[in-house]
């Protein structure tokens, strides 16, 4: 009798958010990854829906790395009746506690601040999840170590191999009886500024590939170059420089870009303020696992030193108050929340501020509006003109572009059963598809939402 795996895709299926992948095969299921979605509002509306399966039926939990689109319906898991482990890298569950917390926090202040203004439809908003969800959640966290496979039945183990992007971020190898089950996560790039290249899987008889940037390259620019030229701009303009960031990874890799101009003496003194609670956590979790990383202790020391961290919302106000030029770096990376949205609402409408996007703009987030050209945003319920100048620079982006994702595969020996495209918009995966196609001659599958799929093991 033939033995078959069932695959259900519950997220990252046309669209780069929500990721969440089910496996069911000889009496166990394993979830990869379980991410929120983002974005547009139809996507958004998704989170508030129960899964489609039998949660507390799933036994583990395997996450490729700790961005929110990755892990932030974990909570939500959890409240279903999920009681398994939730198992990743050392650096990925602490990012994960980070991100969790801080999405928590925001999610109750803004179905507070909603209430008491009266912009919500719904009586009364509701927080997605609170801080304590999220404690519940963190019990179950297990941490496992790179490169050494793990046994979860007589039939199935699984292995986490290093995979750039963000500290501690992996794909992950699951072996389903006789066949090799490869889940990319997000592909980092080659010769990042503080993490090791990503390793290559060498088998993969189903492959389930990350497409967010499939039909794009990153430009060969020199961003340190740029970067220089933005800032003296910006000085002459007497202007303030905003970068919404994202908190993990692209706001320190940002802090090392800009200390390095200083130090080479490519860019003057300005101040540089990060405004990102979340994005400070973070630094902590990169002194915590200094082999994850490329920075030394002294070069993390003379880092932060350069740069004013804000503490408080007070020092919020005192920084947008402040009439110097300066750079202000501050979460989240598409504008969907977070401190930047306070700086934008009282900057955007000044013609000398000028607006810096610096990772991927999903559909339906404001940093997509900003870099399609929205000549008005809203902001907590009001629309603001947009008189800055917006500028972006994809060279800062912590995803491989498609040349990029090609060299990913290019160690896999065998031809794969079948390869799915995942986390990726619908123009992406199109053409990512025909490369494939055309590079590698393979069986290209793009599932939709909530399709299930039998695979033979």
């Amino acid at each position: 009798m033939a033995n078959y795996a069932k695959v259900h895709f519950l997220g990252g299926t046309g669209t780069v958010t929500g990721s969440k992948f089910l496996i069911e095969a000889f009496g166990k299921n394993i979830l990869i990854d379980c991410g929120m979605f983002q974005g547009l509002k139809e996507l958004r509306e998704l989170n508030w829906l129960d899964l489609p399966v039998d949660v507390p039926s799933i036994d583990v939990v395997l996450l490729t790395h700790g961005h929110l689109d990755h892990v932030g319906y974990l909570p939500r898991l959890v409240k279903q009746g999920f009681t398994g482990n939730i198992i990743g890298t050392a650096p990925t569950l602490a990012i994960a506690e980070i991100i969790l917390k801080d999405s928590a926090k925001i999610h109750e202040e803004d179905a507070k601040k909603a209430n008491k203004e009266g912009y919500t439809k719904h009586q009364p908003a509701l927080s997605f999840y609170t801080v304590r969800d999220v404690e519940k959640t963190l019990a179950l966290f297990k941490v496992e170590v790179l490169d050494r496979w793990k046994t979860l039945s007589g039939q199935i183990s699984y292995r986490f191999q290093l995979n750039g992007h963000i500290l501690g971020a992996t794909f992950i190898e699951l072996d389903i009886n006789e066949k090799r089950f490869v889940f990319s996560g997000d592909i980092g790039r080659k010769n990042d500024y503080l993490l090791e290249n990503p390793k290559k899987p060498e088998w993969a008889d189903y492959l389930f590939i990350e497409s967010t940037y499939g039909n794009k390259l990153h430009p060969e620019n020199d961003v340190e170059t740029e970067l220089a030229a933005l800032i003296k701009e910006v000085i002459k303009n007497k202007g303030n420089l905003i970068i919404p960031s994202f908190a993990v990874e692209r706001l320190q890799t940002l802090m090392y870009i800009l200390w390095k101009l200083y130090k080479k003496n490519k860019i003057p003194n300005i101040p540089i303020f990060i405004d990102s609670p979340m994005g400070n956590n973070v630094l902590s979790v990169f002194e915590m696992f200094p082999k994850w990383h490329k920075l030394s202790d002294s070069e993390y020391a003379a880092m932060c030193n350069h740069i004013n961290i804000i503490e408080s919302f007070k020092e919020t106000w005192e920084t947008i108050d402040d009439q110097r030029s300066k750079i202000i770096i501050a979460g989240s990376g598409m504008v969907t929340g977070g401190r930047v949205l306070t700086y934008l609402q009282q900057l955007i409408d000044v013609a000398s501020t000028t607006v810096l996007l610096v990772g991927y703009q999903a559909e339906g987030t404001r940093g997509r509006q900003l870099l399609d050209g929205a000549h008005e945003v809203k902001l907590y319920g009001k629309y603001y003109p947009v008189k800055a100048n917006i500028q972006s620079n994809e060279s800062l982006s912590a995803h491989a572009d498609q040349n990029g994702l090609l060299d990913w595969l290019s160690e896999i020996k065998n031809i794969p059963e079948q390869t799915f495209l995942i986390h990726g918009e619908p123009s992406a995966m199109n053409t990512f598809s025909t490369k494939l196609k055309d590079t590698f001659g393979w069986h290209i599958c793009t599932p939709k939402l909530n399709e299930i799929i039998k695979l033979m093991v």
